[in-house]
């Protein structure tokens, strides 16, 4: 039987934490995950060649008969998902649709903010993109009235590496954060901004004061989605469901399968493709 299901794009593992919350908002969907692990990090790469190679993605994704697609990397998302939005799908398919992590996480920091005063954590690339200042400027009504950021180098290598409960992890973990506060003394709200991030909670949260709300993208994510669903009927009518869940890859599948387990919690069957 021919499936439509929603397609979820990452440049390597970190996507599987917003896969996972998603899969727990929306059991009966159907999803088709892909990681460019082959390429990946985007981080460290120019705007232009993350442009092209998540466009590779969406139209790969596409011809596998996913109508939405989300982008679950804020890289991505912020060098490469306007320009798609813009330039490629009035052309590529316009019915179809491209929706990213960073806008989600803006709209849920406008909602429970306090004073405006926010924290970005995030790697070099999505730092450096300035994508999060822009766009909490944009669509937070104007609840945002200060954003200070710190790019975390060492984060997504302890996640994937399983260091997080080795030392290493609390020492890089404390330093970034206690960077970041220093920046802004008044932050009330703290943005994981790379999806390798929730796998950190633990060790983040000990060294986060109490009265500051920290925000996972993967819940958020899934929320909107969600709401994003029912209010476009015409999109939630061509997907599937039958609860199909399968993980392609661009590397070897059998070295996706061992890390994509340790952010799934559980035995992951990996299928490698080629985008190129």
């Amino acid at each position: 039987m021919k499936t439509s299901p929603i397609g979820v794009f990452d440049s390597g593992y970190g996507g599987l934490t917003v896969l996972k919350d998603l899969i727990k908002s929306m059991p009966e969907y159907d999803f088709l995950y892909l990681g460019d692990n082959a390429r990946t990090p985007y981080g460290t790469r120019s705007f232009d060649v993350v442009y092209d190679y998540t466009l590779q993605a969406v139209k790969y994704l596409f011809a596998q008969g996913c109508p939405l697609v989300i982008i679950a990397c804020n890289t991505a998302s912020a060098k490469a998902l306007r320009n798609i939005q813009m330039l490629d799908l009035p052309h590529l398919a316009p019915d179809n649709r491209v929706l990213g992590v960073i806008r989600p996480s803006v709209e849920k920091v406008s909602e429970i903010t306090q004073n405006g005063h926010v924290g970005v954590l995030g790697t070099v690339g999505t730092v450096a993109s300035e994508s999060y200042p822009i766009e909490l400027e944009k669509w937070s009504d104007g609840q945002v009235k200060s954003t200070v950021q710190e790019a975390c180098p060492m984060w997504v290598p302890l996640v994937e590496n399983n260091e997080i409960e080795n030392v290493g992890a609390d020492y890089f973990v404390q330093k970034n954060i206690e960077a970041i506060l220093a920046k802004d003394k008044f932050i009330d709200t703290l943005i994981l901004g790379c999806t390798h991030y929730p796998l950190l909670i633990d060790v983040i949260k000990k060294y986060v004061p109490e009265n500051i709300n920290i925000l996972t993208q993967g819940a958020i994510v899934a929320e909107k989605l969600v709401d994003y669903l029912k209010r476009h009927p015409e999109m939630e009518k061509r997907l599937t469901k039958c609860s199909n869940l399968v993980y392609q890859t661009t590397e070897s599948a059998v070295t996706f399968e061992s890390k994509a387990a340790l952010f799934m919690g559980s035995e992951v069957n990996a299928k490698t493709v080629h985008l190129w």
